[in-house]
């Protein structure tokens, strides 16, 4: 089933926005801001009264029916709340936006009619020419270091571990087991080994990276609780700020009529979209403009491998001029993951913007190449979106501002009749982070960075029973086993011939293999890009394929062989050294054991073990 997206009728009393049919259309026109107010949301609006709720404009009269006079002021009192919360004019813009995209469903319209697919213009930063280790690349990655004091982060984690089997947020899942990090310290000391270059780099010793943080009804006091309980794993607080995304009433019918239950408004969440309404009514965007910052990294809950990334990711941004960069991987044609695609209309206009694996392959059956085939690499040539992106703040900073900071909505109904009326369960609008590009402006560079997917890519979605049946898996086991094959990668490239790491080989675990070979973990604060890695190799490394090495600091690697575990927490030179023990291992968790594990250990079912290791805590 296709979703049907659309444009906002109604964003300030008369203002048309775009075609409901047309993404490329849909872009930002300029708006007559007549009551400006409601673009933010209703922040000035009244409370609604039963009788206002049950006539024109909203027509919710069904709501109170068989209701007490308490139970109907609670209903308006909650009604009312949602409208000073909701972007683009309140719970009437919400409202008049679904009766339009309902009336696209129903009338089966196809949101890429008249419109043509092109490879998008974009950096393939793959294979020797421009990859990891190239010319090309250190290039990307010089220009992006110097980028770095003037970078902001926006982490999008709204999610809970429950459907993983795990009791918490997902960024408090542990990352992988030799360092013992969590996802969220794993961002947060990133963020702080980025923040020290910038601060030498620019020669401000108060400089501050900011970090805005989305959460949900359900992870934010909990977000809120593990940075507390670990004084926000060294950032300070003045910058991290937490915005608590709200949901939005779910309809009933194609007449946007509300669902209540039991004499409650039923409601449901918007989409990753409203990261960008969030950034807006908190006034980011505009305040780090005010303050000379130019760019903004918005990642996911579960994927630090794009750090590994930035500075390159950085670069291709201020090279190209992209005003929106989405950082791709090589993509298999049919691939369950959206495809970067540049749209063109009748009149040639054209945008680069994400198009879902289910629409692709239709929309490229109108191309000569009659659908999504691979090219002379093997791969589709439209990279794999993975929903990590970098926008120029200034420029997001005002297209945000024109719409009160969302994006274009779809509806997704499952239609409960034929005359399509009514739906099997309530639905309600949704909104993507990754559809950004249908507010930017003609004049908007667009573009992609592709990377290798073991540097950009991993995430922890599936539980154990799921994980199982998939492939990638998409789990702790396999997160950890991705994270360890991007650390040898890169102490491989950063040797530049002098490392050399042993194969991996395959372990299983309840039913999920990965290949997980030497277990090495560089924390960011050995190395912020591949360029800063390189210096710090002076002699041969050689580490078996079931070694352990932790290098937790600002450490200069000489001659070392390694054939077991070794631990490293201390900054200056590592002396010509040899080690050779016992180390440390992976094992299964006993069944009769499991449950009384810690959660990220449940979730793996398998534990570290150490034999012997040696650890050095001063050079």
């Amino acid at each position: 089933r296709q979703p049907h997206f659309g444009h906002y009728p109604s964003l300030a009393l008369r203002v048309t926005v775009g075609s409901v049919a047309n993404p490329v259309s849909a872009r930002q026109r300029p708006i007559d801001f007549a009551v400006s107010a409601r673009i933010m949301g209703g922040l000035f609006s009244k409370s609604l009264s039963v009788d206002a709720l049950s006539n024109e404009p909203y027509n919710q009269a069904h709501m109170f029916e068989g209701l007490s006079e308490d139970q109907k002021q609670q209903v308006a009192a909650d009604l009312s709340e949602m409208d000073a919360k909701l972007p683009g004019g309140g719970l009437k813009g919400y409202l008049e936006r679904a009766r339009g995209l309902l009336r696209d469903a129903k009338a089966d319209k196809n949101p890429f009619e008249g419109l043509t697919p092109q490879v998008p213009q974009g950096e393939r930063l793959i294979g020797p020419e421009s990859g990891p280790g190239s010319k090309a690349y250190a290039d990307f990655e010089v220009k992006g270091m110097a980028l770095l004091a003037k970078t902001c982060f926006c982490l999008v984690a709204g999610g809970l571990g429950e459907r993983l089997g795990y009791p918490g947020i997902k960024i408090g899942i542990t990352a992988e087991l030799t360092s013992g990090m969590t996802f969220m310290e794993l961002y947060a000391r990133s963020i702080l080994a980025f923040q020290k270059y910038a601060r030498k780099s620019s020669g401000n010793a108060a400089l501050e990276l900011p970090l805005a943080i989305m959460t949900s009804g359900d992870t934010n006091a909990k977000t809120l609780e593990l940075l507390e309980a670990n004084a926000y794993f060294g950032l300070s607080k003045s910058q991290v700020t937490i915005m608590k995304q709200e949901l939005v009433p779910a309809l009933m019918d194609i007449d946007a009529k509300i669902a209540v239950k039991d004499g409650k408004v039923e409601k449901k969440p918007h989409g990753h979209g409203d990261v960008h309404a969030l950034l807006h009514q908190h006034g980011l965007p505009q305040k780090w403009t005010s303050e000379g910052r130019e760019w903004l990294l918005l990642f996911q809950d579960t994927n630090p491998l794009p750090f590994r990334s930035l500075c390159a990711i950085l670069g291709v941004s201020a090279a190209r001029s992209f005003v929106m960069n989405s950082v791709t991987v090589p993509r298999l044609p049919a691939e369950a993951v959206g495809g970067i695609c540049k749209l063109t209309d009748s009149q040639g206009e054209g945008m680069t913007i994400n198009v879902e694996y289910n629409q692709l392959d239709p929309l490229l059956k109108t191309t000569p190449a009659g659908g999504d085939v691979a090219d002379s690499t093997g791969f589709s040539p439209y990279p794999g979106n993975i929903n990590v992106l970098v926008f120029r703040v200034p420029e997001m900073a005002e297209r945000l501002a024109a719409t009160g900071g969302i994006v274009p909505e779809f509806v997704n109904p499952k239609w409960a009749d034929a005359e399509k009326s009514k739906f099997k369960s309530p639905t309600r609008l949704e909104s993507l982070m990754q559809d950004f590009p249908r507010l930017c402006k003609k004049e908007d560079q667009l573009g992609f960075t592709q990377l290798e997917r073991r540097m950009s890519f991993t995430c922890v979605k599936n539980n154990l029973a799921d994980a199982a049946k998939k492939n990638p898996p998409d789990c702790a086991l396999s997160a950890e086993a991705d994270i360890y094959a991007c650390n040898a990668r890169l102490l491989e490239l950063a040797g530049e011939g002098k490392v050399s790491i042993g194969s991996p080989s395959k372990v299983s675990f309840l039913g999920i293999s990965a290949d997980i070979g030497a277990r090495i973990i560089l924390a960011p604060s050995f190395g912020i890009s591949l360029e800063d890695m390189k210096t710090k190799i002076k002699g041969k490394v050689t580490i078996s394929g079931k070694s352990e090495l932790l290098i937790d600091g600002d450490v200069t690697l000489n001659d070392l062989e390694l054939d077991g575990c070794l631990r490293i927490s201390a900054d200056g030179q590592l002396p010509k050294k040899v080690v050779r023990n016992d180390g440390s291992k992976l094992e299964k968790i006993p069944d009769s054991e499991l449950k009384s594990e810690e959660p990220s250990l449940q979730i793996r079912g398998y534990r570290r073990v150490v034999v012997t290791e040696e650890e050095v805590k001063t050079l």
